[in-house]
């Protein structure tokens, strides 16, 4: 591309794309042409490391063969048709996948274009479900929700997430809910083990549900760890005990999965972990592999029959998407599922976690990481003031840009969350690319911490 035609797309760019969480009076444009396995590449031919998998979507790589095939294939038969009374074969191929594949007991799939719909449609179908189910329970309006917690950002969704600086401003807009403190590993109650912060963590809960349980339709949880909140990881075993307690209460639990499915975590869904089923599971991002705009929402057959009825009952689902179920984004996901067997995906994924946890030992030890927190393939790193105290950099000093920053000069791309470093990478990364990767994100907190005089 020459530099011409470059300047004209860099000024469309800047004067026409509104990008999302994007500070648009300080962007310059960056524009990405291709991409390789796990490089992007931009417009004047530079290689770029995708440390953070295209917004934690992208598994298998890019421009993969198989997934490239599959939409070029079913291009040839059709684009798209509506889900509204009617289906296709990829979409309906592909529900049996997921319903194989997910945690036992979840047997229906609705189908939405992306990770925030589908949690909105998995909160109204909790809604509903107890307006109608028999005997019908009314009164169970209300949805608990963690501190700290992301579910994206429509308005259902935004209202049970806990990220102040994303939503505060729209707070007038949302509905209220159940709000308990997040079951942080790191940042936990002041004097207490990791056991007895998962002990106190899980009383907030029970308490809650056994004084409020006539209120509450669902409990939301990101199974594991809380990734937008900075990855939080949960304490081990809270997961099993939270879905122990809902079941007691009767209340649902819906599990948001967008983030953290598809082998992010090592198995392919993060409540497969701890051995959990829960009664509603979202899923998105790396549904199609980070190709196509698809989620869906996972409920079981108790939820699901409270919704039959003839049409005259009134008791259909009144929600859904122009391109839910697209025969396109079913046609990848399919790819993708068929690639997790043949490259046995979850198989290697151990020695690359190994590796990773290596690299993060020897980052914990800097001066300014106050934690590194790893599941799976997905880990974050916490920079703070004071390693000892744990006090925190205020947001607006903007630590984590800036050492982004020096990692994109040794050609990696990172996108941090505060003071904390994302690290997450397609899993098709190779052991020398995590070299690459980790060895760039070291050098940068290195000269962050030297040029600052931390």
């Amino acid at each position: 591309m020459g530099g011409m035609e470059f300047e004209q797309f860099a000024r469309w760019d800047r004067e026409h794309v509104w990008h999302a969480f994007t500070q648009m009076q300080e962007y310059e444009p960056w524009l990405i042409v291709r991409a390789e396995g796990c490089e992007l590449i931009d417009v004047q031919g530079r290689r770029w490391l995708d440390g953070v998998s295209s917004l934690w979507c992208n598994i298998h790589g890019h421009n993969h063969p198989k997934l490239n095939r599959a939409i070029c294939d079913q291009l040839e038969k059709v684009a798209h048709v509506t889900s509204l009374g009617m289906g296709n074969l990829p979409a309906a191929e592909l529900a049996y996948r997921l319903v194989q594949l997910a945690p036992p007991g979840l047997e229906h799939v609705f189908f939405s274009g992306d990770g925030a719909c589908a949690v909105e449609a998995a909160l109204k179908i909790a809604f509903q479900y107890w307006q109608q189910c028999h005997p019908s329970r009314p009164s169970k309006t209300r949805f608990v929700a963690f501190e700290d917690a992301y579910h994206g950002d429509t308005l259902g969704a935004a209202s049970v997430g806990g990220v102040a600086r994303f939503h505060a401003l729209f707070r007038p807009l949302l509905f209220e809910v159940f709000r308990l403190p997040v079951p942080d590993s790191y940042r936990r109650p002041k004097g207490m083990s990791l056991e007895e912060a998962a002990g106190w963590y899980l009383e907030q809960l029970e308490r809650l549900l056994r004084s409020r349980h006539q209120e509450i339709a669902a409990v939301i949880i990101e199974p594991l760890m809380q990734c937008a909140a900075g990855m939080v990881r949960h304490p081990p075993g809270f997961l099993a005990a939270a879905r122990r307690i809902t079941q007691q209460y009767d209340v649902l639990l819906i599990a948001d999965e967008v983030a953290v499915g598809f082998g992010r975590t090592g198995t392919m869904f993060a409540c497969q972990q701890e051995n959990v089923a829960p009664d509603i599971l979202c899923l998105g991002k790396g549904l199609t592999a980070g190709y196509l705009p698809m989620s869906a929402t996972l409920v079981t057959d108790d939820i699901y029959q409270a919704f039959l009825g003839d049409y005259g009952s009134g008791r259909m689902f009144y929600h859904g998407h122009t391109y839910a179920g697209n025969p396109l984004a079913a046609a990848v996901a399919l790819a993708s599922l068929e690639i997790f067997e043949e490259e046995h995906v979850l198989e290697q994924l151990p020695p690359k976690c190994r590796r990773l946890e290596e690299h993060l030992a020897r980052i914990a030890e800097l001066p300014v990481v106050g934690d590194v927190r790893q599941c799976g393939l997905m880990a974050g790193i916490e920079l703070v003031k004071d390693k000892v105290t744990g006090e925190p950099f205020a947001w607006h000093e903007r630590v984590g840009w800036q050492v982004c920053q020096r990692a994109k000069q040794r050609n990696v791309f990172l996108r941090p969350l505060g003071s904390v470093i994302v690290i997450m990478p397609p899993l098709a990364i190779r052991h020398e690319q995590i070299d690459q990767l980790m060895e760039a994100v070291y050098e940068a907190i290195e000269e962050f911490t030297r040029q600052t005089a931390l």
